[in-house]
């Protein structure tokens, strides 16, 4: 009676960048748990891999092959796929950053990061929120970082837009909890993916990761999974405008 449910069967999520690290890592745990993904992503190749895995699991896999920038040709796409199905799960995942340091940030790499990080976010999520608001019931997950919450030494547009993420999740929260939709975030720090492989394979620099964080190790993919399917289940329903970090404990003092 008391054991919340974590499953998510018969639903239908959508993860951005579902594809790899962190994004596929969730589309994966999400069909475990018993939802059909629909994947948007720009490598075709890596889609069709990724779906491939999820069928394997049982579940359907649907893919759209897009940019999350051009979020219009996305909203498009997903509104024609989904074939008249609900929206139970909206995951912004996509994301990127061009380590640059302040002074040497360009416009091109400014308009890249924002659109990228935070402007497709908040129109998905508005997009998402449309279809969900009618059931008066939905999940939308935003992938943030501790970059978000705590400086970082390089990556100031992209720490930008992270933080942006927290706020907008408080906020979207707070306007559409009206609807039952509940909008969350998670703060990762360091987790071994293809988009972290070559930083970590500095052994000094692994070493300065592991010195601002208290469990002193990089995390594993198969511990971030269990907050983003608490947040998309209704073990989370009580649960709106909060984000996770899953960070080793990194964020306890940050740098």
């Amino acid at each position: 009676m008391y054991l919340p449910n974590f499953r998510l069967d018969g639903q239908l999520s959508v993860v951005t960048g579902g594809t790899k690290g962190i994004g596929r890592a969730i589309a994966l745990a999400f069909a475990e748990s018993g939802s059909d993904i629909i994947l948007i992503a720009r490598n075709k190749e890596a889609l069709l891999h990724t779906k491939e895995e999820i069928q394997s699991l049982g579940k359907e896999a649907i893919i759209i092959q897009a940019d999350v920038a051009d979020y219009k040709e996305i909203i498009d796409q997903v509104e024609s796929v989904r074939d008249g199905r609900s929206i139970d799960v909206w995951v912004n995942n996509a994301g990127m950053n061009i380590r640059s340091e302040a002074e040497h940030v360009t416009e091109g790499e400014w308009e890249q990061i924002i659109s990228t990080n935070m402007k497709s976010a908040f129109f998905l999520s508005q997009y998402a929120a449309s279809v969900m608001k009618d059931r008066k019931k939905g999940k939308i997950i935003n992938i943030s970082s501790v970059g978000g919450h705590t400086a970082l030494r390089t990556g100031v547009v992209y720490a930008m837009t992270k933080s942006a993420l927290i706020q907008m999740t408080k906020n979207l929260a707070m306007e559409w909890g009206k609807y039952q939709i509940n909008v969350n975030a998670i703060g990762p720090w360091y987790f071994k993916t293809s988009l972290t492989e070559k930083l970590l394979q500095n052994e000094e620099y692994v070493e300065a990761i592991k010195e601002r964080t208290p469990l002193k190790r990089i995390g594993e993919l198969k511990e971030l999974t269990g907050s983003a399917l608490l947040l998309a289940s209704d073990a989370g329903s009580y649960m709106t405008g909060q984000t996770l970090f899953v960070d080793g404990g990194m964020t306890i003092y940050g740098f």
